[in-house]
C-alpha cells in the first residue's frame, strides 16, 4: 500500500510525533522538517502531499514554496489563516485552518475579561494597593444586558453560550446571517451598526480578511455605547489602533479587553504598541494567550490531523479557506 507523504513543517515534541503516528498509522509517511538534513529538505518538500504547519511563512523560505509541486493540502494548526503566504502557493492547493479547535478556552477568556472589566477588578485592586477602600463603588450587572458577537463561528458560539448563562441577550453577526444557535438577532456585517449600537459588550471573534481588516474605526466606535466593553480575541488589525486609543482616552467609561494585538511575535517577531494602551485605566490586556490551556494544544493537533485523514480518505474537510477573502 502506498503511503501518503506528510510533512510537519514546525518543530514538535516526541509526544506530538507519537500522536500523529497513532492517528495516521501506516497510511502516511511522516517527515519532520525541523530534523530533515539540509540536503534532503528540497526533495522532502517536492514529494509532500500534505503539509501540517503552525506558521508557514516562518517555517518555509519564500523560494521553498515553489517546491510544493505535489502538495494538495496545507493544514494549519492555527484557527486563523491571515499569515499564509498565498502569493507564493499554487492556486489549486487547498488550505484548511483549524476552525473551532480552541473555542472553549477562548470563550472562557472572553468571559473572564468581560467580568473583570464590568466589575472593575483591576482598578479596584490598584486602588486598594494605594490604600483606597471604596466599598460604595458600584459594579455593573451583566444579567439583562446585551452582548454583540462579531464572528459567529466556533469561538463566537462558545462565547455566546457562556454569556447567555449570565442572562445576557445575544446579537450576532456571521457571513450568512443564519444560525441554529439561540440568539435574539443574527445578521451580517451589513448589520454592524445595529449590533454595535445595541450592545453593552462587544466580542470580536472574526477572521482577519480583506473585508474585516480595519473594520472597526472611529466611526464604528462612535456607534457604540459610551460605557460599552469591547473584547478582542481575534486579530488586532480588525480594529484601527489609533482610533481605539483615541476613543478610550476620550471616553473613560468605555473599556477594552485586548488579547489580540497589532504587532505580535507570531507575525512580526516582536511585541510592541504604538500607543500606551497598557497605561490606560480602562484597558485590560493579555498576551494573545486566550487559547492556551492544558491539553488544548494537543487537542488542536488532533483535530488538524483528523482533518488531514479525512482529506486522504476523500472525505469532507472542515475549515477550508476561501483565498479570495485574503488576497
Amino acid at each position: 500500500m502506498d503511503q501518503h507523504p506528510i510533512v510537519i513543517t514546525h518543530k514538535i515534541s516526541e509526544a506530538r510525533r507519537t500522536l500523529y503516528k497513532n492517528i495516521f498509522g501506516r497510511d502516511a509517511r511522516l517527515s519532520f522538517l525541523a530534523d530533515t538534513p539540509s540536503g534532503l529538505r528540497q526533495q522532502t518538500l517536492i514529494e509532500a502531499e500534505v503539509l501540517l504547519s503552525w506558521n508557514l511563512s516562518r517555517d518555509l523560505g519564500r523560494s521553498e514554496l515553489s517546491l510544493l509541486k505535489n502538495a494538495g493540502l496545507i493544514q494549519l494548526l492555527t484557527a486563523g489563516a491571515d499569515s499564509v503566504p498565498y502569493a507564493g502557493l499554487r492556486d489549486d492547493i487547498i488550505i484548511a485552518c483549524n476552525a473551532g479547535a480552541y473555542a472553549d478556552p477562548m470563550a472562557e477568556h472572553v468571559l473572564a475579561m468581560t467580568l473583570a472589566l464590568a466589575k472593575n477588578l483591576l482598578r479596584e485592586h490598584q486602588n486598594l494597593a494605594r490604600g483606597e477602600f471604596n466599598q460604595a463603588k458600584l459594579n455593573r450587572v451583566l444579567r439583562g444586558a446585551t452582548c454583540g458577537i462579531l464572528g459567529f463561528g466556533g469561538i463566537g458560539k462558545a462565547s455566546a453560550r457562556l454569556m447567555r448563562g449570565l442572562g445576557m441577550r445575544i446579537l450576532a453577526v456571521n457571513t450568512g446571517g443564519r444560525t441554529e444557535e439561540p440568539v435574539e438577532f443574527i445578521g451580517t456585517l451589513a448589520d454592524l451598526r445595529r449590533v454595535l449600537s445595541s450592545s453593552d459588550v462587544v466580542v470580536v471573534a472574526l477572521p482577519l480578511t480583506r473585508t474585516t481588516r480595519g473594520l472597526i474605526g472611529g466611526r464604528e466606535l462612535g456607534w457604540m455605547k459610551p460605557d460599552a466593553i469591547l473584547i478582542n480575541v481575534a486579530r488586532g488589525e480588525i480594529i484601527d489602533e489609533a482610533a481605539l486609543h483615541a476613543h478610550l482616552a476620550e471616553h473613560p467609561a468605555f473599556q477594552a479587553g485586548i488579547d489580540a494585538w497589532w504587532i505580535e511575535p507570531f507575525t512580526h517577531g516582536e511585541f510592541r504598541t504604538r500607543f500606551p494602551f497598557l497605561a490606560m485605566p480602562n484597558v485590560l490586556g493579555s498576551p494573545h494567550n486566550s487559547a492556551m490551556a492544558p491539553g488544548v494544544s494537543d487537542e488542536g493537533a488532533r483535530r488538524a490531523a483528523e482533518n488531514v485523514k479525512q482529506y486522504l480518505a476523500g472525505g469532507q474537510l472542515t475549515g477550508v479557506v476561501r483565498r479570495e477573502d485574503y488576497r
